[in-house]
């Protein structure tokens, strides 16, 4: 399969003025959540992120979801950060999202698609595996995640976040402000998804919280205006840091057996 050309165009309403860090004066309040937010840091923790990753995915796209049953090898990789959001209660998990950035190595979106030049030479994140609970708690985990990863690709100093989402998962994206990289609404099959049709989206990270602003976006009192303690996703991480090490009790999906995507289950 031939590389996919993007367009030429950076994201057209990106030319805000404030940078996504700068909130202007306003009234911050702090709330707490019935759930915590942290990264993944042990083997227990890694197979509740799979437990919840697989359920997600196989509502959704069951065939697909039986290549997820395990941890899958990125999941080690050292440039790879697993969020897992887990119950106040009971310790349940409620959701999981994978990031990663192209500090080190290509993203793995880049297996199938050459970016633009706007893109070109810049720091990426791409979000991977997003995936939460059924019901209404699964949405306020799906939205705090996404609160989430933006704190980590600004703890990073990562200039745009980038990721591939299916039909419907796309418009959500899109209601965040994420731009297409391609055409507008293309789909593009993407090999180490096997080939299923996903549409390629970016993120300016430093004129996000500007764009928001000027959209009076909806979640902007919860991302930019809210303290959720409950939200850790901690120091900046130099990176490549040190990896999950491979359990050898632990069986692993291999990479030819692995397709991986972003999605809001």
């Amino acid at each position: 399969m031939e590389l996919r050309q993007a367009n030429v165009l950076p994201q057209a309403n990106a030319a805000a003025i404030r940078p996504f860090g700068e909130t202007p004066a306003v009234q911050r309040k702090v709330e707490s959540l019935p759930f915590t937010i942290r990264r993944v840091r042990s083997e227990e923790e890694l197979l509740k992120a799979v437990q919840i990753r697989h359920a997600a995915y196989a509502r959704h796209i069951p065939e697909f979801a039986r290549s997820l049953a395990l941890p899958e090898e990125a999941d080690y990789e050292s440039d790879a950060v697993v969020l897992l959001a887990e119950s106040k209660l009971d310790g349940t998990p409620l959701g999981t999202a994978r990031i990663r950035t192209n500090i080190h190595q290509p993203l793995h979106i880049e297996e199938s698609v050459v970016l633009p030049q706007w893109l070109q030479g810049r720091s990426l994140g791409e979000v991977e595996r997003l995936g939460v609970s059924h019901g209404r708690i699964g949405h306020v985990v799906k939205v705090a995640l996404v609160k989430a990863f933006f704190e980590f690709f600004e703890k990073q100093g990562l200039d745009w976040a980038v990721i591939s989402a299916r039909t419907p998962v796309d418009r959500q994206y899109e209601q965040l402000l994420f731009a297409d990289v391609f055409g507008e609404n293309e789909m593009v099959p993407l090999r180490h998804i096997g080939d299923i049709p996903h549409r390629i989206m970016a993120f300016e990270i430093a004129t996000g919280e500007a764009r928001w602003r000027a959209a009076a976006h909806p979640l902007l009192k919860f991302f930019r205006e809210t303290d959720h303690p409950d939200i850790d996703v901690g120091p900046k991480v130099e990176l490549p840091g040190k990896a999950l090490l491979m359990p050898s009790r632990l069986p692993v999906a291999t990479s030819g057996d692995t397709m991986r995507t972003v999605a809001f289950a």
